[in-house]
Formats: structure tokens, C-alpha cells, sequence
């Protein structure tokens, strides 16, 4: 590989981390709160709202259904309202964000639906109100799956980035496709595939690790 190349593989690599990291942490702010919702809003929650349950969840199972690549599409004219450009790894956050925060509403929001029910009326009992049952309950017995499950978005965000470098993004995929696929550079695809391994990889064992550390039950 030229050392032109290795640069241009260096900085791919900086573009795919601050998309993934910018991402991944905008789906955390915005999905944890909205899986709180779902769960405090279901029947029998600390907030019991159905209708307000039921488009909640519509709205989340809207986004989750459509593909990513039609969503990078789709959002165009929201990212250069927002960005002021359709491409370059700035521009890429917003879908790939807002890909990410229904996606991780729903891995927390199963993580949140296993805290044990007697927990929760127990604090009810001692007259907590809704903000003390989630802030010492919910989130704290159920933080090893909302880490594991933030730890497989930003898995997820990894090859959605890549993706997105199918329409400009830049990052990993965009340095493989115009480099190692449209012009032919073999050690180019192989580098990209090998750092993206690397990648997650060690996301997911760091993930793995802290999660194993939060894990009262261990």
C-alpha cells in the first residue's frame, strides 16, 4: 500500500470513529429516555398511558422498518437543513443517529422490562414518586443490558457507517468502494476489511467487559 493511500486509510478510520462515536452517543441521550417511556407508559407502568404507548411504538416501528440506505435517501432534505450538506461524515450522523435511537429504544426497553416488578412496587410502597423509581430502580438494575445493548448499536453503527459511505459519507466504506472496489487496489479492500474487524471487535469486548463489571448477579 502507498503511503497515500495508508493516509487516506488513516483518516477513513478517524471519519467511521467520529461517525460511529457521535451517533452512537445521540441514540444513547435520545433512545434510553424513549425506551423509559415505553416501559413506564405500558399497562400496569409507573405511568400508565396506552394511547400515548401506542404511538410511541408506532412512530419507533415506523423508523425501524425502513431500510438504512433508503433512510440515507429519505433524509436528505433533513440533513442539509440541519448540516447544510447531504455529504460528508457530518452529514451522515443525522441518519445514521436517528437509524440508531428507535433501534436502541427497543434493545433497552427489553433490558428495562426485566427489572423485577416487586422492586418497583416495593419502591412504590415507600412512597417514591416516578422519577426516584426510574432513577433508583429501573436504570440502575437494569444498566448491565442497557450497556449491552448500547454496545451492540454501536456494533450496528459500525457497518451502517460503512454503508453510508456508499453515497459520499466518507469513512471505511467510502475508502473501500472508490479505492479498493472501482479501482481495483486488492490491499486497500483487505486493510478496510481487517480494521473494521479490529473495530468490532473491541467495541464488543470492551462492552463485554463492562457489562461483566456492572453485573451484580456475577
Amino acid at each position: 500500500m502507498s503511503p497515500i493511500l495508508f493516509e487516506l486509510l488513516l483518516r477513513s478510520i478517524w471519519e467511521t470513529v467520529l461517525m460511529t462515536a457521535a451517533s452512537g452517543l445521540i441514540s444513547l441521550v435520545f433512545g434510553l429516555p424513549l425506551g423509559l417511556a415505553l416501559i413506564a407508559t405500558e399497562r400496569g407502568g409507573i405511568a400508565e398511558s396506552p394511547w400515548v404507548n401506542r404511538v410511541l411504538g408506532a412512530v419507533i416501528n415506523g423508523f425501524r422498518s425502513v431500510p438504512f440506505i433508503i433512510l440515507l435517501v429519505a433524509l436528505i432534505p433533513v440533513t442539509r437543513l440541519i448540516v447544510g450538506t447531504s455529504i460528508g461524515t457530518w452529514a451522515a450522523i443525522v441518519p445514521l443517529s436517528i437509524a440508531a435511537t428507535p433501534y436502541y429504544a427497543r434493545i433497552a426497553e427489553v433490558s428495562l422490562r426485566e427489572v423485577d416488578h416487586g422492586l418497583i412496587e416495593a419502591a412504590r410502597a415507600m412512597g417514591g414518586n416516578r422519577w426516584t423509581i426510574i432513577r433508583e430502580v429501573l436504570v440502575p438494575e437494569a444498566l448491565p443490558g442497557i450497556v449491552a445493548g448500547f454496545t451492540v448499536t454501536l456494533v450496528t453503527l459500525v457497518g451502517a457507517s460503512a454503508m453510508a459511505g456508499a453515497i459520499g459519507a466518507g469513512g471505511l466504506g467510502d475508502l473501500a468502494i472508490r479505492y479498493g472496489y472501482q479501482r481495483f487496489e486488492t490491499s486497500v479492500m483487505i486493510a478496510v476489511v481487517i480494521v473494521l474487524i479490529i473495530l468490532v471487535c473491541g467495541i464488543q469486548w470492551v462492552g463485554d467487559r463492562l457489562v461483566a463489571r456492572l453485573d451484580r448477579r456475577g
